[in-house]
């Protein structure tokens, strides 16, 4: 099983435990950015937040249920001028393709390949900025020539087209060597050709091209799309990497790659054989632990779903085996995830939507923010519904949070998939997520200091340590198996405490059981701002199981982890917001009592306020008054019964401004 490290730690630099090392820190969500679009068929501008019209950039379209050519257009060559990666064609000039660039993002017309009606697409944009994306263009002299670039790194990675003439894509790629040179548009292996790169190894500041047509044909004009690659650059300490340029070798078994973060965009090639395609993954169409959406920059094919050979992890990622087959080499080019800032309202990583299901497909909108995990409760319960749970990195998978049975996609016509601002929901017969019947959904987004997830597989040992990025000390845990039924869902809150000063005590999300003492076979240690660790207890890890963690921290402003002891009257807890919470969720831990939940938008009022309880299939209860406003954050009223606010009891709680 081969190891390929690259340079750059998972980066708690970039989420503010340091000092800011400059007055304007960069983010990969400032730069880059995968964007899903349905078509109109006429005008539409896509709002992405990265600034095209005075930072320059590349936007890469490609339709994604239809046969549709590849279309780039960048600010270099100019708007309504594309090239297709699939295509040896010369640059073409396409009036309602795309027509505008803007400070947050660009504007669409009604070309086929960008927007027929109805049909689903992708862009991933590039914006120009040292140590990340640089765009040059050239023109051919048929001998050496020197090209200066302001990538202000090595590059790792530079792609290269003849805007004049129909020759194909060339690509340099650092793993292959300056003599070697492959084709973007075709699935050729990689071969020697010193005249494309004039056996030139790039510098931070230059690359040269040969004599050869593909890449200085003498008059003709060019484009090169620069990459940088483990350059640092990035975070408050300007330090952290965002983008790298590897390769791998196949191995038979699962291959690790390495790069420091999890990546959330993925371009690979079999460079070792021909016949092999170049392959783009990301995580907005489905790089998960059950799915992988795959488009093909060498053909116009529409996106297709092979299986899910390429998983994420917390530091790089996984290749199943028979990706591109044993003892293949395999050039990358991986993006980080973000968001790499820490949030500072709360309406930037969760939102609550009541609504009343249709029974039919339709969308939900109005998030806010491009959600990564989704709980959803039938407010009536009156089929067979419970708590849903569902997020993006495990893929079209739904758990349960009153069940310990395993992930399954249950009634696969309900949860359809998450979109930039909400999801699409089906023809739900089961009523699970979209029947005739009122439902809450909390929609929640991974961000340091707030909330992460991280997706393992057990290996049964004593102590076994796992990486996040939460980029904090986690203050709550849930933990679930997803492969086995009768496994519990664990949790573990900082005030909880250690049992015999070692091993944290912990809850059980799914029953309303008071805490358990810990124990090294569940929660061996406490966590740290990198890590977790677990022991070899089936609920968290036996040896070749597969599990979910979902990691929570205070973030100011944003949420609150916290503990109160009850006085059985009106209490107040502070969590240091402005406008109070718009979510809570409390525990009682020295005895037994559900994990009841509330929000804003079912009403935390003066009046009555509904909750439902995560560990129960009970309806929502209406006709109570335990829980008020508080700007600091909530208030429990004097009629709180004792597994909300018992007069000495110990109580935990999450809650969200």
């Amino acid at each position: 099983m081969p190891l390929v490290q690259t340079r750059g730690a998972a980066s708690a630099q970039g989420f503010g435990e340091f000092a800011q090392a400059s007055a304007v820190p960069n983010y990969i969500e400032d730069v880059f950015s995968c964007f899903l679009y349905t078509g109109t068929g006429a005008t539409q501008t896509i709002t992405n937040n990265i600034d095209l019209s005075t930072k320059g950039g590349l936007t890469w379209i490609k339709g994604r249920s239809g046969a549709t050519g590849h279309r780039l257009t960048d600010t270099a060559r100019g708007v309504t001028k594309s090239l297709a990666s699939n295509s040896t064609a010369t640059e073409a000039t396409e009036s309602t393709g795309l027509t505008a660039f803007s400070t947050t993002g660009f504007t669409i017309g009604a070309d086929a390949d960008y927007n027929t009606s109805a049909a689903t697409y992708v862009s991933w944009t590039f914006r120009k900025q040292p140590k990340f994306f640089d765009i040059v263009t050239y023109t051919g002299n048929g001998s050496t020539k020197t090209i200066s670039h302001s990538l202000g790194s090595v590059p790792g990675c530079i792609i290269v087209k003849d805007t004049s003439d129909t020759f194909s894509w060339v690509v340099y790629h650092r793993s292959n060597g300056n003599d070697k040179v492959m084709y973007l548009d075709g699935t050729q292996a990689v071969s020697t050709d010193a005249n494309v790169w004039n056996s030139y190894t790039p510098t931070a500041t230059d690359f040269q091209v040969g004599g050869s047509s593909f890449s200085n044909s003498n008059g003709d004009t060019y484009v090169a799309y620069i990459f940088a690659h483990n350059a640092g650059g990035f975070g408050l300490t300007g330090t952290d990497n965002v983008i790298s340029c590897g390769s791998y070798t196949g191995g038979g078994g699962v291959d690790t790659i390495t790069l420091g973060y999890e990546p959330q965009w993925i371009l690979t090639k079999g460079s070792s054989a021909p016949g092999q395609p170049w392959i783009i993954t990301d995580n907005m169409r489905g790089m998960s632990y059950t799915n992988n959406a795959e488009l093909v920059p060498n053909t116009s094919a529409a996106e297709s779903d092979p299986g899910s050979y390429i998983r994420p992890t917390a530091t790089g990622f996984t290749v199943e085996p028979g990706f591109y087959g044993t003892g293949a080499t395999v050039i990358y080019i991986a993006i980080r995830r973000g968001p790499m800032k820490v949030p500072t309202v709360g309406t930037s990583v969760f939102a609550s939507i009541a609504r009343t299901g249709t029974g039919s497909a339709t969308t939900v909108s109005g998030v806010g923010f491009t959600p990564d995990m989704l709980i959803d409760t039938n407010r009536t319960k009156a089929l067979t519904d419970q708590n849903y749970l569902t997020d993006r990195l495990r893929g079209l998978v739904k758990s349960q949070t009153d069940s310990t049975d395993a992930e399954n996609n249950w009634n696969a016509t309900s949860f359809l998939g998450f979109t930039m601002d909400g999801m699409n929901v089906g023809a739900d017969g089961g009523g699970y997520i979209n029947g005739v019947t009122p439902y809450i959904n909390w929609f929640f987004k991974r961000a340091p200091s707030f909330f992460d997830e991280v997706c393992y597989t057990a290996t049964g040992a004593g102590t076994q340590i796992y990486t996040h990025n939460l980029g904090v000390t986690p203050e709550m845990m849930i933990v679930k198996c997803r492969s086995n039924n009768g496994t519990y869902w664990l949790v573990y809150q900082n005030s909880l405490g250690l049992f015999g000063g070692t091993y944290p005590n912990y809850l059980s999300l799914s029953d309303p059981d008071p805490k358990f003492n810990g124990a090294s076979s569940v929660f061996g240690t406490v966590p740290t701002s990198t890590q977790f660790t677990v022991g070899a207890s089936g609920d968290v890890g036996a040896s070749g199981r597969t599990y979910v963690n979902y990691l929570f921290a205070t973030c100011a402003g944003v949420s609150k982890v916290g503990s109160y002891t009850g006085t059985a009257t009106t209490k107040q807890i502070d969590c240091g917001f402005t406008a109070g919470a718009r979510f809570v969720l409390i525990k009682r831990t020295d005895s037994t009592g559900d994990w009841y939940v509330w929000d804003t938008a079912r009403g935390i009022i003066a009046g009555n306020d509904p909750y439902l309880l995560l560990n129960s299939t009970a309806a929502e209860v209406t006709s109570t008054d335990y829980v008020d406003t508080y700007s600091a954050g909530f208030e429990l009223s004097s009629t709180a019964p004792a597994a909300i606010n018992a007069s000495g009891g110990t109580f935990i709680f999450l809650a969200i401004a």
